[in-house]
Protein backbone atom coordinates (compact mmCIF):
# COMPACT_ATOMS: atom_id res chain seq x y z
CA UNK A 1 0.00 0.00 0.00
CA UNK A 2 0.51 4.01 -0.73
CA UNK A 3 1.03 5.34 2.92
CA UNK A 4 0.58 9.30 3.95
CA UNK A 5 1.36 9.66 7.70
CA UNK A 6 1.11 13.14 9.33
CA UNK A 7 3.21 13.41 11.80
CA UNK A 8 5.15 11.05 10.46
CA UNK A 9 8.62 11.87 12.76
CA UNK A 10 7.12 11.58 16.62
CA UNK A 11 5.86 9.21 18.70
CA UNK A 12 2.87 7.01 17.49
CA UNK A 13 4.20 7.86 13.75
CA UNK A 14 8.00 6.47 13.67
CA UNK A 15 6.75 3.20 15.63
CA UNK A 16 3.92 2.62 12.76
CA UNK A 17 6.71 3.06 9.62
CA UNK A 18 9.01 0.95 11.80
CA UNK A 19 6.22 -1.74 11.42
CA UNK A 20 5.71 -1.13 7.77
CA UNK A 21 9.42 -1.18 6.71
CA UNK A 22 9.47 -4.45 8.60
CA UNK A 23 6.72 -5.83 6.35
CA UNK A 24 7.81 -4.88 3.52
CA UNK A 25 5.97 -3.98 0.50
CA UNK A 26 5.04 -0.92 1.50
CA UNK A 27 5.64 3.10 0.13
CA UNK A 28 5.63 5.63 2.60
CA UNK A 29 5.15 9.28 2.31
CA UNK A 30 5.81 11.04 5.60
CA UNK A 31 4.93 15.29 6.58
CA UNK A 32 5.96 16.75 9.25
CA UNK A 33 7.12 20.23 10.78
CA UNK A 34 9.38 18.96 13.29
CA UNK A 35 7.85 20.74 16.18
CA UNK A 36 8.04 17.13 18.15
CA UNK A 37 10.05 14.49 15.84
CA UNK A 38 12.76 14.98 13.92
CA UNK A 39 15.06 13.85 11.12
CA UNK A 40 17.09 11.83 13.43
CA UNK A 41 13.95 10.05 14.73
CA UNK A 42 12.85 9.01 11.12
CA UNK A 43 16.55 7.84 10.70
CA UNK A 44 16.41 5.73 14.05
CA UNK A 45 13.55 3.49 11.91
CA UNK A 46 14.23 3.84 8.68
CA UNK A 47 16.63 4.87 5.97
CA UNK A 48 14.18 7.78 3.73
CA UNK A 49 14.76 10.22 0.90
CA UNK A 50 13.98 14.16 1.69
CA UNK A 51 11.43 15.42 -0.97
CA UNK A 52 11.50 19.64 -1.52
CA UNK A 53 7.67 20.34 -0.62
CA UNK A 54 8.62 22.89 -3.43
CA UNK A 55 7.67 20.34 -5.79
CA UNK A 56 4.54 20.69 -8.30
CA UNK A 57 4.04 16.64 -7.63
CA UNK A 58 5.16 13.67 -5.47
CA UNK A 59 5.58 10.49 -7.34
CA UNK A 60 7.08 7.76 -5.91
CA UNK A 61 9.35 5.08 -7.75
CA UNK A 62 8.44 3.22 -10.50
CA UNK A 63 10.04 0.26 -9.33
CA UNK A 64 8.74 -2.08 -6.12
CA UNK A 65 12.83 -2.72 -5.92
CA UNK A 66 13.38 0.88 -5.52
CA UNK A 67 15.22 2.19 -1.99
CA UNK A 68 14.49 3.96 -0.37
CA UNK A 69 10.44 3.56 0.32
CA UNK A 70 10.15 6.15 2.63
CA UNK A 71 10.02 10.03 1.47
CA UNK A 72 9.69 12.86 3.98
CA UNK A 73 8.22 15.94 3.30
CA UNK A 74 9.12 18.91 5.70
CA UNK A 75 5.99 20.86 5.80
CA UNK A 76 2.61 22.02 8.26
CA UNK A 77 -0.52 20.92 7.40
CA UNK A 78 -1.74 23.88 7.31
CA UNK A 79 -0.68 24.08 4.07
CA UNK A 80 -3.68 23.54 2.06
CA UNK A 81 -1.78 23.92 -1.21
CA UNK A 82 0.82 21.09 0.34
CA UNK A 83 -1.90 18.80 1.09
CA UNK A 84 -3.32 18.69 -2.37
CA UNK A 85 -0.10 17.98 -3.55
CA UNK A 86 1.40 15.46 -0.51
CA UNK A 87 -1.94 13.85 -0.98
CA UNK A 88 -1.85 12.47 -5.05
CA UNK A 89 -1.46 8.53 -5.49
CA UNK A 90 -2.15 7.66 -2.03
CA UNK A 91 -3.95 4.49 -0.63
CA UNK A 92 -4.28 5.32 2.88
CA UNK A 93 -3.71 8.68 4.59
CA UNK A 94 -2.68 8.19 8.65
CA UNK A 95 -3.63 12.13 10.29
CA UNK A 96 -1.50 11.60 13.88
CA UNK A 97 -0.06 15.57 13.14
CA UNK A 98 -1.79 17.61 16.19
CA UNK A 99 -1.88 20.06 18.65
CA UNK A 100 -1.85 17.45 21.48
CA UNK A 101 -2.53 17.78 25.43
CA UNK A 102 -4.67 19.40 27.63
CA UNK A 103 -2.32 21.56 29.13
CA UNK A 104 -1.37 23.43 25.79
CA UNK A 105 -5.28 23.99 24.46
CA UNK A 106 -5.67 25.60 27.77
CA UNK A 107 -2.82 27.63 27.41
CA UNK A 108 -3.34 28.88 23.92
CA UNK A 109 -7.83 27.02 22.34
CA UNK A 110 -7.14 29.33 19.54
CA UNK A 111 -3.65 27.40 18.25
CA UNK A 112 -5.42 24.27 19.45
CA UNK A 113 -8.73 24.54 17.02
CA UNK A 114 -6.44 26.15 14.06
CA UNK A 115 -4.24 22.94 14.20
CA UNK A 116 -6.25 20.11 15.15
CA UNK A 117 -9.44 21.38 12.85
CA UNK A 118 -8.32 22.96 9.77
CA UNK A 119 -5.53 20.47 10.09
CA UNK A 120 -7.29 17.90 9.80
CA UNK A 121 -9.82 19.29 7.35
CA UNK A 122 -7.30 20.10 5.17
CA UNK A 123 -5.90 16.47 4.71
CA UNK A 124 -9.81 14.87 4.46
CA UNK A 125 -9.68 17.75 1.04
CA UNK A 126 -6.77 15.90 -0.03
CA UNK A 127 -8.12 12.74 0.36
CA UNK A 128 -11.28 13.88 -1.24
CA UNK A 129 -9.29 15.79 -4.19
CA UNK A 130 -7.49 13.02 -4.80
CA UNK A 131 -9.83 9.81 -4.75
CA UNK A 132 -8.09 8.39 -1.08
CA UNK A 133 -9.91 5.53 -0.23
CA UNK A 134 -8.90 5.28 3.76
CA UNK A 135 -8.42 8.05 6.27
CA UNK A 136 -7.64 7.07 9.68
CA UNK A 137 -7.56 9.86 12.13
CA UNK A 138 -5.82 9.51 15.82
CA UNK A 139 -8.33 10.95 18.44
CA UNK A 140 -8.65 10.78 22.03
CA UNK A 141 -11.15 10.04 24.73
CA UNK A 142 -10.90 13.63 25.42
CA UNK A 143 -14.32 14.72 23.48
CA UNK A 144 -16.41 12.71 25.43
CA UNK A 145 -15.13 14.54 28.88
CA UNK A 146 -16.00 13.69 32.49
CA UNK A 147 -18.27 10.51 32.21
CA UNK A 148 -18.64 7.41 33.86
CA UNK A 149 -16.80 5.19 32.23
CA UNK A 150 -16.01 2.45 30.74
CA UNK A 151 -15.81 4.94 27.83
CA UNK A 152 -17.90 3.61 24.95
CA UNK A 153 -18.71 5.02 21.31
CA UNK A 154 -22.58 5.38 21.89
CA UNK A 155 -22.10 8.08 24.51
CA UNK A 156 -22.77 11.16 23.67
CA UNK A 157 -19.40 13.70 24.15
CA UNK A 158 -19.53 16.44 26.17
CA UNK A 159 -15.87 17.75 26.29
CA UNK A 160 -14.24 20.00 29.24
CA UNK A 161 -11.15 21.09 27.32
CA UNK A 162 -10.27 23.48 24.35
CA UNK A 163 -8.57 19.90 23.01
CA UNK A 164 -11.64 17.60 23.27
CA UNK A 165 -13.47 20.25 21.73
CA UNK A 166 -10.91 20.17 18.74
CA UNK A 167 -11.04 16.61 18.23
CA UNK A 168 -14.52 16.10 18.43
CA UNK A 169 -14.40 18.50 15.48
CA UNK A 170 -11.89 16.04 13.88
CA UNK A 171 -14.34 13.70 14.42
CA UNK A 172 -17.33 15.30 13.19
CA UNK A 173 -15.61 16.26 10.01
CA UNK A 174 -14.55 12.61 9.27
CA UNK A 175 -18.09 11.65 10.05
CA UNK A 176 -19.46 14.13 6.96
CA UNK A 177 -16.81 13.51 4.57
CA UNK A 178 -17.56 9.86 4.32
CA UNK A 179 -21.20 10.11 4.64
CA UNK A 180 -20.83 12.96 2.06
CA UNK A 181 -18.19 11.91 0.00
CA UNK A 182 -17.60 8.56 0.36
CA UNK A 183 -14.21 8.31 2.33
CA UNK A 184 -13.64 5.75 4.35
CA UNK A 185 -12.66 7.71 7.46
CA UNK A 186 -11.98 5.49 10.93
CA UNK A 187 -11.42 7.61 14.00
CA UNK A 188 -9.62 6.17 16.61
CA UNK A 189 -9.40 7.30 20.24
CA UNK A 190 -6.82 6.74 21.75
CA UNK A 191 -5.83 5.65 25.35
CA UNK A 192 -2.56 7.29 27.11
CA UNK A 193 -0.27 5.80 24.80
CA UNK A 194 3.36 4.96 26.54
CA UNK A 195 6.41 2.75 25.01
CA UNK A 196 9.98 2.80 23.38
CA UNK A 197 10.24 5.89 21.23
CA UNK A 198 8.47 8.49 23.62
CA UNK A 199 11.95 10.60 24.23
CA UNK A 200 9.96 13.86 22.80
CA UNK A 201 6.40 12.96 24.57
CA UNK A 202 5.91 14.82 27.96
CA UNK A 203 2.61 12.52 28.76
CA UNK A 204 3.04 10.62 32.14
CA UNK A 205 4.57 8.02 32.14
CA UNK A 206 7.55 9.57 29.62
CA UNK A 207 8.20 12.86 31.68
CA UNK A 208 8.38 10.41 35.30
CA UNK A 209 10.68 8.37 33.23
CA UNK A 210 12.97 11.17 32.61
CA UNK A 211 12.73 12.96 35.56
CA UNK A 212 13.58 9.24 37.46
CA UNK A 213 16.75 9.25 35.52
CA UNK A 214 17.33 12.59 35.62
CA UNK A 215 16.83 12.64 39.82
CA UNK A 216 14.16 14.99 39.77
CA UNK A 217 11.16 14.44 41.84
CA UNK A 218 8.25 13.30 40.31
CA UNK A 219 4.83 15.29 40.96
CA UNK A 220 1.41 13.66 40.97
CA UNK A 221 -1.39 16.06 39.75
CA UNK A 222 -4.06 15.95 42.61
CA UNK A 223 -3.93 13.11 44.63
CA UNK A 224 -3.28 10.08 42.30
CA UNK A 225 -6.65 8.90 42.21
CA UNK A 226 -7.50 10.21 39.14
CA UNK A 227 -7.31 7.22 36.77
CA UNK A 228 -6.14 6.55 32.96
CA UNK A 229 -6.24 3.82 30.39
CA UNK A 230 -2.27 3.25 29.59
CA UNK A 231 -2.10 1.63 25.89
CA UNK A 232 1.39 0.22 24.93
CA UNK A 233 2.69 1.93 21.80
CA UNK A 234 2.80 -1.98 19.89
CA UNK A 235 -0.58 -2.53 20.83
CA UNK A 236 -1.53 0.93 19.18
CA UNK A 237 0.24 0.03 16.20
CA UNK A 238 -1.45 -2.72 15.17
CA UNK A 239 -5.02 -0.95 15.66
CA UNK A 240 -3.38 1.56 12.85
CA UNK A 241 -2.72 -1.03 11.07
CA UNK A 242 -5.90 -2.72 11.32
CA UNK A 243 -8.12 0.61 11.13
CA UNK A 244 -6.15 1.25 7.42
CA UNK A 245 -7.08 -2.20 5.75
CA UNK A 246 -9.96 -3.74 7.24
CA UNK A 247 -13.68 -3.47 5.48
CA UNK A 248 -16.70 -2.60 6.51
CA UNK A 249 -15.77 0.09 8.81
CA UNK A 250 -15.34 3.38 7.02
CA UNK A 251 -17.17 6.01 9.06
CA UNK A 252 -16.47 4.30 12.53
CA UNK A 253 -15.52 5.63 15.64
CA UNK A 254 -13.36 3.04 17.64
CA UNK A 255 -11.50 3.27 21.73
CA UNK A 256 -8.44 2.07 21.07
CA UNK A 257 -6.93 1.11 24.84
CA UNK A 258 -6.67 -1.33 26.99
CA UNK A 259 -10.40 -1.93 28.95
CA UNK A 260 -8.10 -1.32 32.48
CA UNK A 261 -8.64 1.11 34.30
CA UNK A 262 -5.61 2.37 36.52
CA UNK A 263 -5.20 5.16 39.12
CA UNK A 264 -1.88 7.50 38.27
CA UNK A 265 -1.14 6.51 41.68
CA UNK A 266 -1.10 3.00 40.79
CA UNK A 267 0.84 3.54 37.48
CA UNK A 268 3.29 5.95 39.47
CA UNK A 269 4.00 2.50 42.33
CA UNK A 270 4.84 0.19 39.26
CA UNK A 271 7.05 2.20 37.18
CA UNK A 272 8.81 2.64 40.76
CA UNK A 273 9.03 -0.60 41.01
CA UNK A 274 10.42 -1.36 37.54
CA UNK A 275 13.03 1.30 38.45
CA UNK A 276 13.89 -0.09 41.71
CA UNK A 277 14.70 -3.76 39.91
CA UNK A 278 16.75 -1.84 37.06
CA UNK A 279 19.28 -0.43 39.59
CA UNK A 280 18.16 3.21 39.72
CA UNK A 281 17.69 5.55 42.44
CA UNK A 282 14.01 5.31 43.68
CA UNK A 283 13.08 9.08 43.01
CA UNK A 284 10.85 11.03 45.58
CA UNK A 285 7.15 11.59 44.76
CA UNK A 286 4.95 14.75 45.70
CA UNK A 287 1.97 15.58 45.03
CA UNK A 288 0.53 19.04 43.40
CA UNK A 289 -2.97 21.12 42.23
CA UNK A 290 -5.14 19.39 39.84
CA UNK A 291 -4.83 20.71 36.65
CA UNK A 292 -7.65 22.15 34.96
CA UNK A 293 -9.60 20.28 32.06
CA UNK A 294 -8.46 17.16 33.51
CA UNK A 295 -10.52 14.20 34.21
CA UNK A 296 -11.34 12.26 37.37
CA UNK A 297 -11.79 9.11 35.60
CA UNK A 298 -10.89 7.46 31.91
CA UNK A 299 -10.82 3.63 30.53
CA UNK A 300 -12.34 2.67 27.66
CA UNK A 301 -14.40 -0.41 26.72
CA UNK A 302 -12.86 -1.73 23.37
CA UNK A 303 -15.29 -4.62 22.55
CA UNK A 304 -16.32 -2.85 19.31
CA UNK A 305 -12.59 -2.76 18.24
CA UNK A 306 -12.66 -6.62 19.36
CA UNK A 307 -15.75 -7.02 17.20
CA UNK A 308 -15.01 -5.05 14.14
CA UNK A 309 -11.34 -4.44 13.91
CA UNK A 310 -10.42 -8.06 15.48
CA UNK A 311 -7.84 -5.81 17.77
CA UNK A 312 -7.62 -6.40 21.42
CA UNK A 313 -4.70 -4.92 23.73
CA UNK A 314 -2.07 -7.18 24.87
CA UNK A 315 1.23 -6.16 26.95
CA UNK A 316 0.21 -5.17 30.13
CA UNK A 317 1.33 -2.26 32.43
CA UNK A 318 4.47 -3.46 34.03
CA UNK A 319 5.42 -5.05 30.87
CA UNK A 320 5.37 -2.33 29.09
CA UNK A 321 7.18 -0.35 31.63
CA UNK A 322 10.08 -2.66 31.70
CA UNK A 323 10.20 -2.25 28.02
CA UNK A 324 10.00 1.83 28.15
CA UNK A 325 12.19 2.12 31.09
CA UNK A 326 14.75 -0.31 28.69
CA UNK A 327 14.72 2.29 25.96
CA UNK A 328 15.48 5.47 28.27
CA UNK A 329 18.28 3.67 29.92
Amino acid sequence: MRWLITGGCGFIGTSLIKQLVEEGGHYIRVIDNFSVGTRDDLACVCDFVEVDASFSCFTFPLSSQAEPLVQLVVGDILEEDLALKVTKDIDVIVHLAANTGVAPSVEDPRKDCVTNVIGTLNYLEGARFNGVKRFVFASSGAPLGEQEPPLHEEMAPHPVSPYGASKLAGEGYCSAYYRTFGIETVALRFGNVYGPGSGHKNSVVAKFIKQALAGQTLEIYGDGTQTRDFIYIEDLVRAIALAAIKEGVGGEVFQIATNCETTVQEMVEALLQVIKEAGVPEPKVTYGAKRQGDVMRNYSNTSKATEKLGWSAEIKLGDGLKQTLKYFL
